[in-house]
């Protein structure tokens, strides 16, 4: 009998695909509150630093919101909607700086027009790039891995 965590099933690409979409629907709430709790805090403020303030704002809850749920249990509301979990690659959960790391690389490929999603159209695993990176993937949630043929 070996140590360690079990064999996982990596989430399908489509079903990835999928939640994405449905967390994107989901922050839009969460974007509307931390933009109007900014707007009134600051509405006196004016000059050049507002807007790269607010902007830096948004992506302190973004992150703030992705990696306390990747870190406590691997999973966003989205997430847990489409079955799908966040783990290191041998399936344990992932560490804090994993979850940092993961946030600032998908933040840069969803800002160059989503290149990091688009990577897994061309990558062996269909893995995306930042999951790659970071050596993470999405797996199926409360599936246990098929024996291997």
């Amino acid at each position: 009998m070996q140590g360690g965590p079990a064999p996982v099933n990596c989430a399908g690409l489509l079903r990835r695909l999928a939640s994405a979409a449905y967390e994107a629907l989901l922050l839009v709430p969460v974007l509307f509150i931390s933009s109007y709790l900014f707007l009134s805090l600051t509405q006196g403020v004016q000059g050049p630093l507002k807007r790269p303030l607010f902007q830096l704002w948004l992506v302190v809850v973004l992150a703030a919101y992705f990696i306390y749920c990747w870190v406590h249990g691997g999973q966003t509301l989205a997430m847990k909607t489409w079955r799908i979990r966040l783990a290191a690659s041998d399936g344990a959960p992932i560490r804090l700086r994993q979850a940092l790391a993961r946030f600032l690389i998908a933040l840069w490929g969803v800002l160059l027009l989503g290149a990091g999603f688009w990577w897994a159209f061309f990558d062996r695993e269909r893995q995306f790039l930042h999951d790659r990176l970071c050596n993470t993937r999405l797996v199926e949630h409360g599936v246990t891995a098929r024996p291997a043929d």
